[in-house]
């Protein structure tokens, strides 16, 4: 029963208010009390895939590049000083209720030259084993959903501290395995999408008596067609604008610190307030259209680019709503020595919007080639429970100029 609820949180829905309002004669303080979530398909593209921007409050708009940079803010694999790297990152999902769901990313860049870079990732969103039955509960199949994403990714220096990246991305989401759900056939669903993204580093300048650099990155991510499970309908992707900014300070020789903060919104129409049929069960409809009746806000069924354009004007509690759609991330990254670094964030989303409120706390070593990474969740809302709580997640990375130095220095010896 729970891993059938997890696929259903998979598959978008309608959302239908709680207002038990029967007519338009709502109050601002009515829509803005509703419980009044963004719901989307395919919802594993904006999870934080990796351990060092998870320790940090899944802020990533403006860290410095890393392994995991396509996610976050592909500009910066432009900005790398290292020439190549692999990483590989495995975040465990909704432990505490099932042992076999998990979130895997491989990722890869490679420096073209010292202006441009390349990179690669996949996604991979194991959501463990269904036993399909017919209305007679007889077992008819066994089927294990999953979802994947494969990105390529292009970035460009623009000038020694302004760079430009595109991703492209292509989306797989196999819920059903073709079973029949509700008696309606299924397929998987499938979309290509892009990504656009700026990333700002600047030379380093005087804070004080400290050298400090300052950085800055947006990102419009999971820009793409729609996607359908063969059932008719077609549903957003989470097309995702991410604005951040960092400050990283260097003590000394041997100790930095960053604080960053990103803000996020998700850029598909917020779903409407609808009129309640007389008694209250269902909603009305025209009966020249057959559409729904909206009391407030604005049609959710539109194309993408007038979705994303609707997106910042179409709650239906006005502009305190749409702020109220932006999630905040804050991050803080200490470094000793470039070898050891502990993180600590928070996460922040309206209570109105999902809810998700949690403390977040990493840690990071390198040694020679090798480079770990681990994060931990921590909820601060009561009731407010969480796929990754009291769960640690690890990433591993490979750093491939450390390796060739390594070889180098032998040969030497030799």
């Amino acid at each position: 029963m729970n891993r059938w609820i997890i696929i259903l949180m998979c598959i978008p829905f309608v959302f239908k208010s709680q207002n038990s309002a029967s007519g338009p004669t709502l109050t601002t303080q009515q829509l803005l009390g509703a419980l009044n979530p963004i719901t989307t398909a395919v919802p594993f593209l904006i999870i934080g895939p990796d351990s060092k921007q998870g320790g940090m409050g899944e802020v990533g708009a403006a860290t410095d590049p890393d392994i995991s940079s396509i996610h976050w803010n592909g500009a910066k694999l432009a900005m790398h000083e290292k020439d190549m790297g692999f990483g590989f990152s495995y975040s465990p999902w909704l432990r505490n209720l099932v042992p076999d769901i998990s979130l895997m990313y491989v990722s890869f860049y490679k420096k073209v030259n010292k202006m441009s870079a390349i990179g690669s990732s996949l996604r991979y969103f194991s959501l463990g084993n269904i036993t399909f039955t017919d209305i007679m509960g007889n077992t008819i199949g066994q089927f294990k959903p999953n979802e994947f994403a494969i990105d390529l990714a292009y970035a460009q220096k623009l000038s020694p501290y302004f760079s430009m990246g595109m991703a492209f991305r292509y989306v797989n989401s196999n819920l059903t395995g073709g079973y029949a759900v509700g008696g309606q056939p299924t397929k998987a669903g499938q979309t290509v999408a892009v990504d656009v993204s700026l990333y700002y580093k600047s030379k380093k300048f005087d804070l004080g008596d400290k050298k400090a650099i300052a950085t800055g990155g947006l990102s419009i991510s999971n820009l793409g067609g729609k996607i359908s499970y063969g059932t008719g309908t077609k549903n957003f992707i989470p097309t995702n604008l991410r604005l951040g900014g960092g400050l990283k300070t260097i003590m000394d020789e041997y100790n930095t610190i960053g604080l960053y903060l990103d803000f996020n919104k998700l850029l598909v129409p917020t779903p409407p307030v609808y009129l309640k049929k007389a008694d209250g069960q269902g909603d009305s409809t025209d009966a020249a259209t057959g559409k729904k009746i909206i009391v407030a806000g604005k049609d959710p069924d539109v194309p993408v680019i007038q979705g994303v354009l609707q997106s910042f004007n179409d709650a239906p509690g006005g502009f305190r709503e749409e702020l109220r759609e932006i999630n905040i991330n804050t991050g803080f990254e200490y470094w000793y020595s470039n070898m050891f670094a502990f993180r600590m964030g928070y996460f922040y989303e309206h209570k109105t919007k999902g809810g998700r409120q949690f403390l977040t706390f990493g840690f990071g070593i390198r040694y020679s080639v090798f480079g770990i990474d681990a994060s931990y969740l921590i909820p601060t809302v009561a009731n407010r429970n969480h796929p990754l709580q009291n769960t640690w997640r690890f990433t591993l990375s490979f750093d491939f100029d450390a390796f060739k130095k390594q070889n180098e220095e032998d040969q030497n010896k030799e």
